[in-house]
């Protein structure tokens, strides 16, 4: 097959689909790979780069969509990309359709195999291709370092002829794989490190790490059998309110990771609990762009309100783009390899496939998208 990889061109987006290291597992099975003349700069990847390991560097953006037979990307697919897409092709990348039905449509008209990375279901043999955990780390790491730079107080416990300096105070929300980096880099920093999540399940993974576990009672399976986290009763999300209240005023850093699949994010910061937080303390929202765990969040944009700081943290990835392509090459390379190894395409009977897998031969046949949209 001819593997279409081309430009970003989302704004902020500085990642790419496929980084070269990753190009000679493809060509090793006779597939050819078409790079997009400058798709890999942002990320430090060159057009030489990709040249060395067996690429075909195409100028004409064009012609590397209507060559393609599949094409890889990272961001959700634009208009004017989509109308680029060759009939029949296979699509690989994140697709968001929570939001954008309109792609489902275009997706539909066009006879495009689609597979959204965000679908890629949550279990052992699909770690690997598993790009939302890959994206959390480098966003929970990410997190912990914008928090650093704009708290006005070191992090680590320093002891000086000029006196003790106490350790700064973090609360991360969440113990996800972003929530886990999160506190990983804390801890490492030399903050003081606490962790709030409602599964109890989590407690020995945060205290391993080395940070003491926020408790709180548990009446209510907060996860899905996918391994997702599930929306919440009224009432249970106003206990972990309560639960985290109490933490809030002696805390001087707060990174929320709180997310649902498909959903819009809980609010778990309301504007009267920043008012009991510290001047000059930070808030960072990992959920911003799923419309955020605190109240006061506005995705992409920086809000100081009550003393505090909270920053509404939008595509966080993109921002460590050279580690972030490859990891996330190496996730859409192991389920590109998965796609293409059976005689049967797609491969209905494989669980990974099954689930990752959202329109085919002019329909949407992925069930839980179905379900969520209402679609017949």
């Amino acid at each position: 097959m001819k593997i279409g990889i081309p430009k970003e061109i989302a704004e902020g987006e500085t990642r790419v689909a496929l980084a070269p290291a990753h190009i000679k597992e493809f060509l090793k099975k006779d597939h050819q790979i078409m790079v997009e003349s400058g798709a890999g700069e942002n990320a430090a990847f060159s057009n030489e780069d990709y040249k060395k390991e067996g690429a075909v560097i195409i100028d004409d953006v064009n012609k590397l969509y209507s060559d393609s037979d599949v094409i890889l990307k990272v961001q959700p697919p634009e208009p004017s990309e989509i109308e680029k897409l060759k009939e029949n092709s296979v699509y690989v990348g994140f697709l968001s359709l929570f939001k954008d039905t309109g792609t489902l449509d275009a997706f539909k008209q066009k006879n495009i195999t689609s597979f959204a990375m965000e679908f890629v279901p949550r279990i052992t043999r699909a770690q690997s291709m598993d790009a939302l955990s890959s994206m959390a780390t480098v966003a929970g790491y990410k997190a912990v370092l914008i928090a650093a730079v704009h708290l006005p107080k070191l992090f680590p416990l320093l002891m000086t002829a000029a006196g003790t300096v106490p350790p700064a105070s973090v609360l991360i929300l969440g113990a996800g794989v972003a929530g886990l980096q999160a506190i990983a880099t804390a801890k490492r920093l030399g903050a003081k490190v606490e962790a709030f999540d409602p599964r109890p399940a989590v407690k020995e993974q945060v205290m391993s790490l080395g940070a003491r576990f926020v408790e709180m009672e548990q009446e209510e399976n907060v996860e899905t059998a996918g391994g997702y986290a599930k929306e919440q009763s009224k009432d249970f999300l106003q206990r972990e309110q309560e639960a985290i209240a109490g933490r809030l005023p002696k805390t001087d850093v707060v990174i929320t990771t709180a997310q649902i699949f498909g959903k819009t994010s809980p609010i778990l910061i309301t504007e009267e609990m920043v008012k009991l937080m510290k001047r000059g303390s930070v808030i960072v929202d990992i959920a911003a762009e799923q419309g955020g765990n605190c109240e006061l969040t506005k995705a992409g944009e920086t809000v100081e309100k009550h003393g505090v700081k909270i920053f509404g943290a939008a595509n966080l990835p993109a921002t460590m783009p050279v580690d972030a392509s490859q990891l996330y090459s190496k996730n859409v390379t192991n389920l590109v390899s998965l796609l293409f190894q059976s005689e049967t395409f797609p491969d209905f009977e494989d669980e990974v496939v099954k689930g990752t897998c959202i329109t085919h031969k002019g329909e949407v046949v992925n069930t839980f998208l179905k379900e969520r949209l209402q679609l017949k």
